[in-house]
């Protein structure tokens, strides 16, 4: 069973898609809202914190939560590695490694990666670099049992080759893009001033049987990194 709020993120969502929520368009209170959902303000803020991290809606300060007019929604073509895409413009790539962490699943992660409630999980934070230059901040969630026979290195230097050379056959993924301003950590992490522009990415990644394998968040440099959205 879902969880409430994630009930709550994908009726709102739902209503955004189906413009009842125009682009733009300033969401109720929170307290109007928890009233129309039965639900407390905390269990409220859950699902429209998941929507701000997706890019749907945006905070403006003293102002409300928005709509995002900022916000680019593709289904891309394929599933393609950070390192593959650097390699492909003839920049070395490279991945420094912040964290690396056997834990429970939280609620998002099982949903995405469709979990029981409890399952374990590699969370791996990074940052990713093109010729030395910090690229992207991202937070990878991977399935424990799927690479507990893996070394920890072939996982976060090669991760898409590792599992191919493993046999598995990878499939589509489902990307979410907007764009948002850089705080303080991640400016300080990518070597940018406070306050740049910088894209977000949330990429769900399948194999062929339309299992999911990695749950990713990716903030990328915006003066440094764009995507190529082809039809």
């Amino acid at each position: 069973m879902k969880p409430v709020y994630i009930k709550i993120h994908d009726e709102i969502k739902q209503e955004i898609e189906n413009e009842t929520w125009p682009i733009g368009t300033r969401l109720p209170s929170e307290r109007a809202l928890s009233e129309r959902f039965h639900v407390s303000r905390m269990t409220l803020r859950q699902a429209v914190t998941a929507l701000v991290d997706e890019g749907i809606l945006e905070r403006r300060a003293g102002s409300g939560t928005y709509v995002s007019s900022q916000r680019v929604r593709e289904r891309m073509r394929g599933t393609t590695s950070f390192t593959e895409i650097i390699q492909s413009q003839g920049k070395q790539p490279r991945s420094e490694v912040l964290a690396y962490t056997k834990t429970a699943a939280n609620e998002i992660e099982v949903e995405k990666l469709n979990l029981k409630s409890g399952a374990q999980i590699i969370r791996m934070e990074r940052i990713r670099y093109a010729d030395d230059v910090p690229i992207c901040y991202e937070v990878a969630s991977i399935p424990y049992l799927l690479i507990s026979d893996f070394d920890r290195q072939d996982v976060a230097n090669h991760f898409f080759k590792t599992l191919v050379a493993s046999g598995r056959e990878i499939g589509r993924s489902e990307q979410v893009i907007s764009s948002k301003i850089a705080n303080g950590k991640i400016a300080d992490y990518l070597k940018m001033k406070k306050g740049q522009a910088i894209l977000s990415l949330t990429q769900t990644s399948y194999f062929t049987d339309d299992t999911p394998f990695e749950f990713v968040l990716s903030q990328y440099a915006g003066d440094r990194f764009e995507f190529f959205l082809e039809r």
